[in-house]
């Protein structure tokens, strides 16, 4: 008997406990977090359900047999008399006892199979749930991308638009300098073939050297200090470019003849052969150009310079600092000074011998009226000597004027002040309103 009560103890204790791990299991399964591997979970917690329960069920099952095998040896070692006594007392009781436990498992079965299919619907609703939750998240995920990408699409197709504009923008800048300097490159070819033309005729080289001589003396000297075109030889018919009037005796002047020469086309020659870098040719060409200044220092010699009518000297004016470098470097400027009397200059050299050529008649002017200078000079003393008389005078009057005023303002004053202390003094609204009236 008391084993049988240790039986019915225990199967109760085990049915308490698979409840228990039954609702355990339930709750920790419906408090799990979904993922996106929610099926698998459902499948492994209800396998783990279903396993538990078999094997709570057997072990239930070998307890029970073991206490009936149990029950069943002690009813045997019990006295037949007693066994037949009890023996249907005791089978009714089992057979309830059975009985009860056979309703019982049939409950819990039932409770069981009822809170599986509970579980498996709420884990399918949260399944579901979950799956639309995704889906939502997922569709707003791809909304939001989309929509990011479309910004990120229109802002860098803005920025590409924006950088393309740009860079279209220098291009076209550039192009357009380009164009321009291609503009300006045109005409100074044009302009230096011009130039080239200009400097390949003899004539025109002479004009543009005689001009250029004409503004040199236009800046430094006065239009009555020189003549242009002027015949300066008596018996001659070849007039000289420019003549400068030098002051001579008498009031009267003479002529210093200037004449511009430009021997181009020579002194081209002789660049060529200095890039040649061969010094025969170089020799050769300066030897050609020497030939040609003496030539024109002949012609200015015999042609304007005519004494006592002229200086016994003329100026030969070349309008390139480059070639009157080289004339000057070939050491022929000696022998043009000593053969033809004629001065080599240069349009630097020429400028500072017009200006010292300006002092000179600046200092002459000076020196022919320095008789003038005394005489106006003399007329200023006798002047001064007038004024400093009328200073004098002027100033005597002055004191005395000086005197009277301080001898009015000092006695006349005090004496009517001193007749005035006997009348009352009014106040100066009175006296204002009085002189108004």
């Amino acid at each position: 008997m008391i084993e049988l009560v240790l039986a019915i103890i225990t199967i109760a204790l085990v049915v308490i406990s698979l409840t228990l791990n039954i609702i355990i299991l339930i709750k920790n399964s419906q408090k799990q977090h979904v993922n996106t591997n929610q099926d698998e979970s459902i499948k492994e917690i209800t396998g783990l359900i279903s396993k538990d329960l078999d094997d709570k069920l057997s072990k239930l099952r070998i307890e029970l047999n073991t206490s009936l095998s149990n029950f069943q040896s002690s009813l045997s070692t019990m006295t037949k008399n007693e066994f037949t006594g009890q023996n249907t007392q005791q089978k009714q009781n089992f057979d309830s006892m059975i009985q009860s436990i056979t309703s019982n498992l049939k409950t819990f079965n039932d409770t069981l199979l009822n809170n599986t299919t509970t579980s498996e619907n709420k884990l399918e609703n949260i399944r579901t749930t979950v799956e639309k939750s995704i889906q939502s998240l997922q569709q707003d995920n791809s909304k939001k991308l989309d929509e990011m990408r479309q910004v990120v699409d229109e802002k860098l197709q803005k920025t590409l638009d924006d950088k393309l504009a740009q860079s279209f923008d220098v291009v076209t800048k550039s192009l357009q300098k380009v164009y321009e300097s291609i503009g300006e490159m045109q005409t100074l070819a044009s302009s230096v073939g011009d130039l080239k033309k200009v400097l390949s005729n003899v004539k025109t080289r002479g004009i543009l050297g005689e001009t250029q001589l004409g503004n040199i003396l236009e800046q430094i000297l006065s239009s009555e200090q020189y003549d242009t075109n002027v015949v300066t030889k008596k018996g001659s018919k070849d007039p000289v470019e420019f003549a400068i009037k030098m002051p001579g005796k008498d009031n009267s002047f003479i002529y210093l003849p200037i004449d511009a020469k430009f021997p181009m086309d020579t002194y081209q020659t002789v660049l060529d052969a200095y890039e040649t870098s061969n010094s025969d040719n170089v020799k050769s060409a300066i030897t050609a150009l020497n030939t040609k200044i003496k030539k024109f220092a002949k012609d200015i010699h015999d042609k304007y310079i005519d004494v006592p009518n002229t200086t016994d000297f003329g100026i030969m004016f070349l309008p390139i600092e480059g070639l009157y470098a080289e004339v000057v470097k070939s050491g022929v400027t000696e022998t043009l000074q000593r053969d033809y009397k004629i001065v080599v200059a240069g349009p630097t050299t020429m400028a500072a011998l017009l200006n010292s050529l300006q002092m000179g008649f600046k200092t002459l002017a000076i020196q022919q009226r320095s008789q003038e200078v005394w005489k106006i000079l003399g007329a200023v003393k006798t002047e001064f000597d007038n004024f400093e008389e009328v200073l004098t005078k002027t100033q005597e009057r002055i004191n005395q004027a000086s005197d009277q005023l301080e001898k009015l303002v000092g006695t006349r004053t005090r004496k009517i002040q001193k007749r005035l202390d006997d009348v009352t003094k009014l106040t100066q609204e009175e006296a204002t309103k009085l002189l108004d009236e």
